[in-house]
């Protein structure tokens, strides 16, 4: 029986259609993610530090796009966190502080559940840091978290639900996590989370997960480098910024007396040393990435994966006369790295200028998925950046957000709202009456006059405050 030339039209249009749907499939690119904790933006060797070596960073940034411009919305570990996997401010997500927002942070729309629902082999390790529950959270087919701040020499892990303490140097047993991930059969494109505990201190962990005193004996404390790694940068020749262990004589916020506290100067900034150890941390993490980008390479999904690279805020250097007190909203609080690898959709070296938050992560990662926004998301998509496209009115300011705790006295009753536009900085304290600060950062780039009482300044003030508002009103549900 002869076949009929519409019959052989109508399989010719199905195999068509077929192999466009097995295409798309195919061509849905797999994600990494790489969140550093506490990391400044100028602590890599392509931002260039002086002597930081961290070659495999470097690589990300020459393969890849470089957001020079690229900052928290929550200069704090937890907001921020939960800001980079939803793309929501954090008056609207409600994880405002470090404290135990446990419960809440298994209601968080990210990213990941997005990913995890249509398709994606999901994985989690690391510090999920909201609260010191460290039991798996939806949206991750692999579960591998650690309690609270975790530990730095053989941590216990959460694997997917089952509590194991595994030997070695923390980072070192993320990455070895991390290779049996990617080295496991599937079918479909994968997502990666890797969530460092460096470059943070050490803090002991009691059985009931609460931040404790080391117990007795117990020597190994504040930044732990990986042993092959201690001491690689003693004594090495500090670069300072030019508010380097200036005394803030212009922000009344930091001046005040409280309880025993020392003026903020030159005796408070960050010791030497300190700064040094956490650089010499950052090798592992730089190792580690040199073995991920190793392991896809080999199983040929290097060039078919997103590699992104970047921290929940900075941290101070001794900059104002500030040290661990990295909540405040200065430049280097806020400022951090952002790196994205992936040559279907970025030119090598690519630079964009334009201003990218935490806020911009998930929707970013969603889009490159195809994938709608159908959730609320303050951010917007990077594409058209890391395309080269110039996108006309992309964003002239932020909302830079910080609830009041009771971690750092000198963060006591310092709650704030601030707006970051391209040209100023408008810091509004929402329980400390007459501090507020304006700095011009064309003309002070370093924040070091606090225009805020210039008469010349008032028009400019209520322009700004209306701005912040509406930016507030706009991201609060």
């Amino acid at each position: 029986m002869p076949i009929s030339p519409r019959f052989l039209c109508a399989q010719l249009a199905l195999l068509l259609v077929l192999a466009a749907c097995m295409e798309s499939e195919d061509s849905l690119p797999n994600m990494v993610v790489i969140l550093v904790d506490d990391m400044r933006f100028d602590e890599f060797g392509a931002a260039g530090h002086p002597y930081i070596q961290t070659p495999n960073i470097d690589r990300l940034a020459a393969e890849g796009a470089y957001f020079v411009n690229s900052f928290t919305v929550n200069p704090l570990c937890s907001p921020s966190r939960a800001t980079l996997l939803t793309g929501q401010h954090a008056q609207y997500h409600g994880i405002t502080d470090n404290l135990a927002r446990d419960a809440l942070s298994h209601e968080l729309a990210t990213f990941p559940r997005r990913l995890q629902e249509n398709g994606y082999d999901t994985a989690f390790f690391g510090k999920w840091h909201m609260g010191n529950d460290d039991s798996p959270r939806p949206g991750f087919s692999t579960w591998a978290g650690m309690r609270g701040q975790g530990e730095a020499i053989d941590p216990t892990f959460n694997l997917d639900g089952r509590r194991e303490r595994i030997d070695g140097y923390v980072t070192d047993v993320m990455h070895d996590l991390a290779s049996d991930f990617l080295a496991a059969d599937r079918d479909g494109p994968f997502l990666l989370y890797l969530s460092h505990k460096g470059l943070h201190p050490n803090v002991f962990q009691a059985d009931d997960g609460s931040a404790a005193d080391l117990p007795e004996g117990q020597t190994r404390s504040g930044f732990i480098a990986a042993d092959r790694h201690v001491g690689m940068y003693a004594g090495a020749e500090q670069p300072r910024r030019p508010n380097f262990g200036i005394a803030p004589t212009d922000k009344p916020s930091l001046r005040r007396q409280i309880n025993q506290m020392p003026a903020l100067g030159r005796e408070t900034v960050t010791p030497d040393r300190t700064i040094e150890q956490r650089h010499e941390m950052l090798m592992a993490i730089d190792e580690g990435i040199g073995r991920l980008l190793a392991d896809l390479e080999a199983s040929g999904t290097l060039d078919n994966t997103v590699v992104v690279f970047t921290s929940d805020h900075g941290y101070w250097y001794g900059e104002h006369g500030l040290g661990a007190e990295r909540r405040m909203a200065y430049e280097e609080g806020i400022r951090i790295p952002l790196l994205i690898r992936y040559p279907a959709r970025v030119d090598p070296g690519t630079r964009p200028a334009p201003m990218a938050l935490t806020l911009d992560l998930a929707p970013t990662m969603l889009d490159l998925a195809g994938l709608e926004q159908t959730e609320v998301r303050h951010g917007r998509s990077l594409l058209p950046l890391l395309a080269g496209e110039t996108v006309e009115g992309w964003r002239d300011s932020f909302m830079i957000e910080y609830y009041s705790d009771t971690v750092f006295e000198r963060m006591d009753r310092m709650g704030y709202k601030a707006l970051r536009t391209e040209n100023h900085k408008y810091i509004r304290y929402e329980d400390l009456q007459d501090m507020d600060e304006l700095y011009d950062l064309n003309d002070d780039p370093y924040e070091l006059s606090n225009l805020i009482a210039e008469p010349s300044s008032t028009a400019l003030i209520a322009t700004l405050d209306a701005e912040l508002d509406r930016l507030i009103q706009s991201t609060s549900r």
